[in-house]
Formats: C-alpha cells, sequence, structure tokens
C-alpha cells in the first residue's frame, strides 16, 4: 500500500524530458574535444561509405567475405551517426535536451549496433574458418544465401533481445532527477535517476551482455583457435603465412573491439576521480572502431586497395609507377 502511494505520488512530479550534462568533472572545457570527435566521426562516414561504394563498383569484390564488410561499413555508419551528431550539438551549441522518446530510441540504437557489430565479427570469423579449414566446401557453404540468412537472424536477435531495453527503461518512474551525467543516453545512466526498484533493468542489461556480446566473443575466439591449429598443420611455411594474412586484418579488429568493451565495462565499475574516464571511453568505443575497420582492411587487403585505387582514378598512376 506504501508503494503504491508512494508511486502515485512520484507521478505527480515525473520529469518530462532529460539533460544530457556532458562529461562529469570537466563541463567547463569538454567543448575542446569537439574538433578531434567531428574529425573522427567525418573520417569514419567517409571511409565507411567508400567502402561501400568500392564492394558494389567492384565485381571482383561481390564476394561473401567483402559483403559482411559492407554490412559491417553499414552498421559502423549507423553506430557512430547514432550518438556522435547529438554529442557535437551538447559541446558546440550547449543543446543538452532530449525527449524522453529520443533518449529511449538511443539506448536501443547503441545496443542494437553493438550487438550487431559483434554479430558481424562472428559471421567474418566462421567465413574465415571455413575458408581455411574447409576451403574446398567453402562455395558451396558460404554463398550468397548463406550471407543473407545470417545477417537476417542477427538482425532479427538484436531486434528481439535488444528491445526490452528501452522498453524497460521507459517503465521506470523519474520523479525529481533529469539530468543525466553522460553525453549520451546509456542504460545505466539513465535508470540511475529512476525513483522505483531498477533490479530487473540491471539484470537484463548484464543478461544481454553476457549471452550476447559474450556468447560472440566465445565463439569467435574458438574459431580462431580452430584456425590456427588446421593453419599449424600446414607443411608448407609459406602456405601457413598466407593462411595467417588472411585473417590478420579480421583479428586485430576484433581484438581491438572486445578488448575495449571490457576496458569499458571495467572502468565503468570503478570511476574513482576521474568519473569522465569511462564516459569518454564509452563514446570513443562507439566512433573509433567505425573508422579505424575501413582503415585496417584497406590497408592490408590488396583487392580492396585495388578497387580503392580504380574508384579513385589512381589505377594509372600506380601502374605507372
Amino acid at each position: 500500500m506504501d508503494t503504491t502511494l508512494s508511486i502515485i505520488n512520484s507521478s505527480r512530479f515525473q520529469v518530462s524530458e532529460f539533460i544530457l550534462m556532458g562529461l562529469p568533472g570537466i563541463h567547463e572545457w569538454q567543448h575542446w574535444l569537439s574538433l578531434p570527435l567531428a574529425l573522427i566521426y567525418t573520417l569514419a562516414l567517409g571511409a565507411n561509405l567508400l567502402i561501400l561504394i568500392t564492394i558494389q563498383r567492384e565485381p571482383s569484390l561481390h564476394q561473401p567475405m567483402y559483403h559482411f564488410l559492407g554490412i559491417l561499413a553499414v552498421v559502423d555508419i549507423g553506430l557512430a551517426t547514432t550518438i556522435m551528431p547529438k554529442i557535437l550539438a551538447i559541446f558546440w551549441f550547449d543543446a543538452k535536451v532530449i525527449s524522453f522518446p529520443q533518449c529511449f530510441a538511443q539506448i536501443y540504437a547503441i545496443n542494437s549496433f553493438m550487438c550487431m557489430e559483434s554479430g558481424i565479427f562472428l559471421c567474418m570469423a566462421v567465413d574465415r574458418y571455413v575458408a581455411i579449414c574447409y576451403p574446398l566446401q567453402y562455395s558451396s557453404i558460404v554463398t550468397e544465401v548463406f550471407v543473407i540468412k545470417v545477417t537476417v537472424s542477427m538482425m532479427l536477435r538484436n531486434v528481439l533481445l535488444t528491445i526490452p531495453l528501452p522498453i524497460l527503461a521507459a517503465q521506470r518512474h523519474y520523479c525529481s532527477r533529469n539530468e543525466i551525467d553522460n553525453c549520451l543516453c546509456s542504460n545505466l545512466s539513465v535508470i540511475s535517476l529512476a525513483c522505483d526498484d531498477i533490479t530487473i533493468n540491471r539484470f537484463y542489461q548484464l543478461a544481454l551482455a553476457w549471452v550476447v556480446v559474450g556468447g560472440d566473443m566465445g565463439l569467435v575466439f574458438t574459431s580462431y583457435a580452430l584456425i590456427i591449429r588446421s593453419v599449424m598443420r600446414l607443411n608448407s611455411s609459406e602456405a601457413i603465412s598466407k593462411a595467417l594474412n588472411t585473417c590478420s586484418s579480421h583479428l586485430i579488429l576484433i581484438l581491438f573491439f572486445y578488448t575495449a568493451i571490457v576496458v569499458v565495462s571495467v572502468t565503468h565499475l570503478a570511476r574513482g576521480r576521474f568519473p569522465f574516464i569511462p564516459v569518454l571511453l564509452n563514446v570513443m568505443h562507439s566512433v573509433i572502431p567505425p573508422a579505424l575497420n575501413p582503415m585496417v582492411y584497406a590497408l592490408r587487403t590488396r583487392e580492396l586497395r585495388v578497387g580503392f585505387q580504380r574508384l579513385l582514378g589512381l589505377d594509372e598512376n600506380v601502374s605507372r609507377k
């Protein structure tokens, strides 16, 4: 009875919008970070659009591995665009107010794109596993239909498993505080302002991280363990080098992506004297991988480099050299 009355009373004073305060502890000079963040965001958009256009125009890149890379580019653009325009608006124009629907939509988009990126990394790991461990069956296993099926499966998984996060957050009562000590609507930052019990919200966030991202990470590293075991059985050092070089760019990005997730999680639990660090790391983790992924693939994948040169009209100059 007392609980019901408290909820009714609190609903009379329920806030109608959130205020994103920015980076905690450094509000006075956080705007200086806007320039490097804007440059990284521009680089991420430009590089991923270049990847998409190159894959679409080059018939030699119409292969499953590059289809997955194209999907990763779309996800990277979506992830960076979900947060960066609002962050830059906060830093440049002091546009801190965000409505409830926009905030909950951002919670959904951030988690959905993160899970999708993790899922695409898993698909790419499976692709490399089949290509190296079962090369003769590769063309019959990893087909365009296979790419479509696994992509749709990942999208459905994200829709079904991620949608409860904003729904549960929207069901909480925000009766007094509405200032989010963050520059984006992260689920934990938002629900920490609620006046009622948020145990189920925290539990579901943790379960989602373990089941989706943790499960993907376990399967990815299992795939690469099997790949390395298979490669080491080869008698030719040249074949070993070629096989490892094929996986190197993908493995670099996977290690960076999952290592960053672990670092962000650990720093969030131990904020200490510098509370802005986990928030800044969370922002960087949403914008650096989208900028880094195309560059790593461009530098380490010959077919993509050739495609870029043709797209930019540099192939003749390169051939002359």
